[in-house]
């Protein structure tokens, strides 16, 4: 049976990534640290930072700190919009490489699609591939004409694209784009940021299968085909997370989730970005 270790999905370009990974979004120095080093303790193999998050620095040292050999982690760290462009691109890796101290990047992506300057950051992210700092490359929050915009002149599609995805805002249409491309959708916020986790549907659910609503909604997204990436710092949460791969969600509670629909993001909404 899988589990969060072993459960993986191969990207376009070779690599393989984990199913679930530890989102750090939003954990303040001092803590991400302790938590990257108690989600590899837990199994999870599979560590999503960015340069706007602030925390680079400590997921490297807890990669280096684990030792768990680095080619057994994932590693994804992102481009911020003050930093796109093709030169800056290129300069802000080699910043993020410094924080992160380690060899190579596993995944790096556009963190937003910043209109003019996005395909220039994508050259610049085709560029860092081929020089073999960075394994996979991909996008973030990009909608279907962003998506469109940059295969039309890309050389290399993006192996991944991360967006908010969750019963109430579930993103079908560039679901649908990425899989008619091959492009893996991660999804970001899968837990509603814990605002929804009382939803009567969800509860209802989570009571019927003996299981927590979080793990009933990290499960909607694993039968969606999705890459979760949940957040928590404490350790019982990240385990309780990372068990949900030894049940699976019948089709009445995934119907009843799908029917959740509502359209509203919780964070970012690159919907309104052109």
């Amino acid at each position: 049976m899988e589990n969060v270790t072993t459960a993986k999905v191969k990207l376009p370009s070779g690599p393989s990534m984990p199913r679930v990974g530890l989102g750090v979004w939003q954990m303040p120095r001092g803590v991400t640290r302790d938590a990257v080093l108690s989600a590899l303790r837990a199994g999870y193999r599979h560590i999503d930072t960015a340069r706007i998050y602030g925390n680079e620095a400590e997921v490297g040292a807890a990669v280096r700190e684990s030792g768990i050999p680095r080619d057994e982690i994932f590693v994804t760290t992102k481009l911020w919009n003050d930093d796109q462009g093709y030169d800056s691109a290129l300069r802000a890796f080699d910043a993020s490489m410094k924080r992160l101290g380690l060899d190579h990047v596993d995944l790096y992506l556009i963190h937003w699609p910043v209109q003019h300057k996005r395909r220039d950051s994508w050259r610049a992210l085709e560029k860092l591939r081929a020089g073999g700092r960075v394994r996979s490359i991909g996008v973030s929050n990009f909608m279907v004409s962003h998506l469109e915009e940059l295969l039309a002149d890309a050389n290399e599609r993006p192996d991944v694209n991360q967006i908010e995805i969750h019963p109430f805002m579930q993103q079908r249409e560039p679901r649908a784009f990425c899989k008619k491309h091959g492009i893996v959708v991660q999804a970001y916020s899968p837990l509603v940021r814990g605002h929804r986790l009382d939803h009567p549907e969800i509860r209802k659910v989570a009571r019927r299968m003996d299981r927590t609503p979080a793990q009933v909604l990290l499960r909607w997204g694993l039968q969606h085909d999705l890459v979760v990436l949940p957040k928590s710092a404490d350790p019982g949460r990240q385990k309780e997370n990372a068990a949900i791969f030894d049940f699976a969600l019948d089709a009445d509670a995934m119907s009843s989730l799908d029917a959740l629909e509502e359209g509203q993001a919780t964070g970012w909404d690159p919907r309104t970005q052109r």
